[in-house]
């Protein structure tokens, strides 16, 4: 899969300090200029729905599951590869210093209707809910929240690159008349 993006947290001094590994699928499902997106209380920003893969699971089934738990999102269809987005980040818990995040992205179709999703406990706690949004509505939320907000989350920057990538890549615009 194509890397989309590289990036280290500035407080990464040595990045061959020791490093978990943590791998996500996340999903692109776009209606027009319209996309699933998760809205998330506590961080006051837009995301991608995913999240980890679980050990033994294939990067497709990951996203498929994620994609069914945190949406609702039932008969995913048409898997293309998007692209993979990596970041170095401090690690705050005991046996490592860095987490080495890898999002591997995929564009995916669904059917219309949503079910009920199925939040974990820590995402019904952040006030997380899937919503289908305008996707240049939000990426200025996200932006005027990473210039404005001190809730932000660690992730706004990637989700944010991500949304932007989308719409240069993904998004059929008409010519000028």
């Amino acid at each position: 899969m194509r890397l989309l993006k590289s990036t280290t947290h500035s407080d990464i001094i040595d990045i061959s300090a020791n490093t978990f590994i943590r791998k996500a699928s996340r999903a692109i499902v776009l209606n027009g200029e319209n996309i699933l997106l998760l809205y998330t209380k506590r961080y006051h920003d837009y995301s991608l729905p995913g999240g980890g893969i679980d050990e033994g699971e294939s990067n497709i089934a990951g996203l498929i599951r994620e994609l069914k738990e945190e949406t609702g999102a039932q008969n995913v269809k048409n898997i293309a590869e998007f692209g993979l987005y990596e970041e170095f980040r401090p690690w705050h818990k005991t046996d490592f210093d860095i987490i080495h995040m890898q999002s591997y992205c995929y564009v995916c179709t669904i059917d219309e209707k949503l079910l009920e999703p199925e939040f974990e406990s820590h995402e019904i706690n952040n006030g997380m809910q899937p919503l289908w949004m305008n996707i240049h509505q939000a990426i200025s939320h996200n932006e005027e929240t990473m210039a404005n907000s001190k809730k932000k989350g660690l992730s706004i920057e990637r989700e944010t690159f991500l949304l932007k990538r989308i719409v240069s890549e993904l998004l059929i615009t008409s010519p000028a008349v």
